[in-house]
Parts: C-alpha cells; structure tokens; sequence
C-alpha cells in the first residue's frame, strides 16, 4: 500500500500535504519559548515579564519573573489590563476580548533570521486608561519584514496603573507612589536589554515609539532617571507635554496625587490600601473613574523628577535621536477637547484679547475669527499636540541630537466624508501597514496602489531611524532634522518636506506656557483660547 501511494505521488495523481513551518523557539536568559511562524517572520505573543501585579503586589512596582523552566507556549496574546467598558461607539472603539489584573506581558515580531537587529518597542495609546498591546493595528509583522524586530507591551492602566495614596507612600522605599504603569514599561525595557539578543536583536540599539498616551509615555521615559541607557532613539506620535500632578505639593493648578488617592479610597468606602487592595480590580477602576480619578504620571522627585517641561528646558531629558509629529484634525475626532465655539466673531475676539493680552495678536492671526468652529479645533490642536512635538524637536536640537518633526495632513474619501481628515492616531496604521486591521468603525483605508506605496513610505522611514538614527525611504524625498531652518515632513498626498511649520504657532503657545509656570498656580493643557485663564505679561521664558 505505502508504494502504492508513493507511486501514485510520483506520477502526479495525489498532492503531497503542505509543509508545515516547525514552530520557532527560542532559548533567551527568561527561559524558553515557543511561537509561531508566520511566513518569515516569529511571532511571539502574551510573553509575560513581570510576576502578575495582584494582591500584595497590587500599586507596587513590578517584579521581575525568575527564569522559567522547560518550554513555554507564546501563540495566543495575553489579557489587556483592566479597563473601563464603554457602550458608546466612535473611531477607536475596539475593545478587548479579555482584560485582568493579571496583564503584563509583551509581543515580539521577529524577522527569520535576523541578528543585531534594531528594535522598535511600542507603547500604545489610549489616555492611560484604555488600549493594549495586541490591537489589530499594532502587528508588528511589516515593520519586522524590513528587518526590525518590533516588541509590543502592556502597562497598568487608570487606577491601578498611576493611583498615589498616602499609604503606599509609606510602603515604598523611597516614600512615593503612582507612576506604576511607567514602571512596569521600565521593566518591559529591561526585560527587552536582557533578553533581546536571543531573538536576534540589539539591545545597544533599541527605539522606544508610540501615540497619544504611548507618545506621553515616551516622554515620561526620556526624563525618568531609571530608564536611563535602556532605549537609544525615540518616536513621539502626537504627544502632549502638559503639566501633571505632583506628589505631595499643589503646584500648577493640579491636584496633589496623594490627595487624589485618599479621596478616590473615601468614595469607594475602603477604609485604609488594605481594603483597595481587597477590591475586585474592575469595581475598583469603574468607582475611582467615578469618584474624578484620571491617569498621570507623577511628579515624585524619583521616577518623575519635575514637569516634563522643565526636565526638558534643563536638557535632563535623554540624549537620543527622535521623530515627533502630530496630525492636522487632531480634534476632528477628539472634539470633546474643543471648547463649543462663542456666539460670534466678536465675542470670540474679547474673549481672547482678555486673555492673552499683548499675545492676542499673534493668536487671532493663528486662529482668526472668520470660520470659529475651524479657530477651535485648530486652537486645541496646536496647545497640545502642535506645540509639544515642535518642542520636543526643540529641545533635543538643543542636545545636540538630530530631531525629525513632522506633519501628518493625509486623507482619504472616508476621512473626507466623516468629516475627519488628518484624526488623531490616523497614521498608526500606515506606519505598520495594517490598512486592513483597524478597529471596525474606522474611516475604511482603500487598498489602491497610491495608499499602499504611502504606507510604505512611512514603514521605511520609521525602520530606518530605528536602524540608524536617519529617517530613509527610498524614492521618497529627504528628510531634514529640524536644525537650524525647522524642517519637518508634511506626509499629504506623499511624503513632501518644507521649513518653518506654521509660522508663530510654537512661539505662542510655548509663551503662553511659560506664563502659567510662572504663575504657579495654573495648568497647562487643554484650557486655551476661549477657556484659558487671564496671562499674566511679562512672564515669558527666558
């Protein structure tokens, strides 16, 4: 019978079955794992790098795992962190399919064979409340085609990701709290530097990206002391630099973190952290959102040292290369940061001349009163995302460090018909070339060839200043560091550079900033134009 079969493949009447790729394993100092194959990329998923985060080790920082023995599956995702469940439906809704406590692992998209490979480890967004690791977007496997290895990760979200309390202050060595979920990516980059190189990568050359809250926390690692040396380059995709909590001190207008955390434990009835820590995970997050508790890393002297503006304007910030950015209708999708427009022109002309003052000029030249629905969005747009990644490429200039700025202005029918050309994290998916993975109320991307050859584009400049520092596309045109001429890349219709990127935005809003520092007692963020408060004259930066 067997030679009968074998005569009968021999002369072509049966098919042989296909080969089936042996699953890659990998022997790296955690311990053993095995993924998947797919094509010629290994895919490593739900890779845990820290011992669950429950219980005791509820609000403390995360602990490493010891090295595992025998061989352990990596082929199905882990649980995103706990979120919030929301029924209301828009662009980003996409939840995940399972959430816990139980939640710090990380994904690696690795080429074949690959060695000394650069590493991109991606933080995803979603306000430090939401998101996680393994959205459809997120494959790394493109990018991982042109030879990078791309490592995805979870961090501790909303409550149990940032909670300050005067009790688990008193728990740590160094008298702080919050700032969990920032530790547990420290701990993912330290996990990255040891183990890396098994996979096939650099540790000495690893590039730390993300968007919206991925890109806040990519700041937050550039000025905190301990991720120091473990990342090499960065990418900040629309980032926000406004102010935040401190510890124990009511600085800008923001509440004191631990004065938060005391507040949010009265709401939910919880008598000391002993009663926080016995709460169901899911309670407790829905009951602090409740209570007025929103997610940001603080100021504690240790992890953060000082506001992210004045770590930067001290130049303690790392030293590395960065591409920052942001989108051109930011708030077209996020316009609950928009403040309704006022009654007419002339309301909104008062409004802004009281105050700004002898800064009204410049912002009614940048936002004037003829369309206000367009003078809000763009308003709120350039106070958070404008202003900061033209800073960010500001500041590292000023280090010595080449800074790519850009400008993402690309649209398409969908965006045109919903009404939001150019929306907040529209980039994500060409920079990964997951046109066809993006969360299912998403203006639909079409698969035309000019849309396909711009995805690439973006893919090849993000891997290359990964690989080298110097953002590279073939056939695409040169991209500048800022410098001396503030260069930066308008990705519209192509790839297209130019200089001086809306002229006097980043001057105003860097003004008005330096005004509310120096006030003390006022923030910075979203409260601009119509809803800032009265500037002070005279207190700009130096």
């Amino acid at each position: 019978m067997k030679r009968a079969h074998r005569s009968l493949l021999a002369a072509g009447f049966l098919m042989a079955a296909p080969a089936v790729a042996a699953a890659p394993v990998v022997e790296a100092p955690a311990g053993t794992l095995e993924g998947k194959a797919a094509g010629k990329i290994r895919v490593f998923k739900g890779v845990p790098f820290a011992q669950p985060p429950v219980g005791p080790l509820r609000w403390k920082p995360p602990v490493a795992l010891p090295t595992w023995q025998g061989v352990r599956k990596a082929q199905s995702f882990g649980a995103a962190c706990i979120q919030p469940r929301s029924s209301a439906i828009g662009i980003y809704t996409n939840p995940p399919a399972e959430v816990s406590e139980d939640c710090l692992t990380l994904n690696i998209w690795a080429p074949e064979k690959s060695k000394d490979a650069p590493v991109i480890v991606w933080i995803h967004g979603g306000a430090l409340t939401n998101g996680y690791s393994h959205e459809g977007m997120y494959d790394g496997a493109k990018l991982a085609a042109r030879g990078a290895i791309v490592v995805s990760i979870n961090y501790r979200l909303g409550a149990l990701g940032y909670l300050a309390h005067p009790e688990l202050s008193k728990e740590s060595a160094d008298g702080v709290s919050g700032n969990y979920g920032l530790l547990d990516q420290i701990l993912a980059l330290q996990w990255v530097k040891a183990n890396i190189g098994a996979f096939g990568g650099d540790a000495g050359n690893v590039t730390i990206a993300g968007e919206s809250a991925g890109a806040l926390s990519v700041m937050y690692l550039m000025a905190a002391p301990p991720a120091r040396g473990l990342f090499h380059k960065a990418i900040a995709q629309s980032a926000y630099m406004i102010s935040t909590p401190s510890l124990r001190e009511a600085r800008h207008g923001e509440i004191v973190g631990e004065d938060m955390g005391t507040k949010v434990a009265a709401a939910l009835g919880a008598a000391d952290v002993a009663a926080l820590r016995a709460m169901d995970p899911v309670a407790l997050t829905d009951g602090a959102a409740k209570a007025g508790y929103f997610p940001w890393g603080t100021v504690d002297g240790k992890i953060l040292p000082r506001q992210l503006v004045d770590s930067f304007d001290r130049g303690e910030q790392a030293p590395v290369p960065m591409i920052a950015g942001f989108n051109i209708g930011e708030i077209r999708s996020l316009r609950m940061l928009a403040p309704p427009p006022p009654a007419n022109a002339a309301a909104y002309e008062a409004a802004i001349r009281a105050r700004y003052g002898d800064l009204s000029d410049a912002w009614l030249k940048l936002y004037p009163a003829r369309d206000l629905g367009e003078a809000m969005l763009a308003a709120a747009r350039d106070a958070l995302y404008g202003w900061t990644s033209e800073r960010l490429a500001v500041k590292q200039t000023a280090l010595g460090q080449p800074a790519y700025l850009y400008l993402f202005d690309h649209g398409y029918p969908a965006t045109s018909e919903a009404g939001v050309h150019g929306f907040h994290a529209a980039e994500i998916p060409f920079v990964f070339g997951t046109a066809a993975d993006t969360p299912p109320y998403w203006p639909k991307i079409p698969d035309t060839v000019a849309e396909r050859r711009f995805a690439t584009a973006m893919g090849d400049y993000w891997v290359s200043f990964a690989r080298t520092g110097k953002p590279e596309a073939a056939g695409q045109a040169a991209w500048r560091p800022y410098g001396k001429d503030a260069a930066f890349m308008a990705f519209a219709d192509i790839p297209r550079p130019g200089a001086r990127l809306m002229p006097g935005m980043y001057a105003l809003h860097e003004a008005a900033m330096c005004r509310r520092r120096a006030a003390g007692n006022l923030p910075w963020n979203w409260n601009a134009g119509i809803v800032s408060p009265v500037l002070a004259k005279g207190a700009d930066c130096p």
